[in-house]
């Protein structure tokens, strides 16, 4: 990842390549510790993390709901997906 910033013990992509397992809980609390640090101090992985836990929390809504993922849900998850792909 260009421009990779190294905050709280963890560097950009490490944080990314862990943030579906924090979405989910299934960190140690002193990783928890180490994203929740890298998160606050790093605006772009804040921003897209952010972006990500929306996206995943619409979708988590609407599946226990019974239901399809909505438009906007949908819409999101491709965005936050899409950014991580830019350079």
């Amino acid at each position: 990842m260009q421009g990779e910033r190294s905050v709280g013990g963890l560097v950009c992509s490490e944080v990314l390549e862990r943030l579906s397992d924090y979405l989910d809980g299934r960190v140690s609390e002193a990783e928890r510790a180490r994203i929740d640090a890298h998160l606050k101090g790093c605006d772009a992985c804040e921003r897209f993390g952010g972006t990500f836990g929306k996206a995943i929390g619409a979708l988590r809504h609407d599946l226990k709901a019974g239901g399809e993922p909505s438009a906007d849900a949908l819409s999101r998850l491709r965005a936050g997906l899409a950014s991580k792909d830019e350079p």
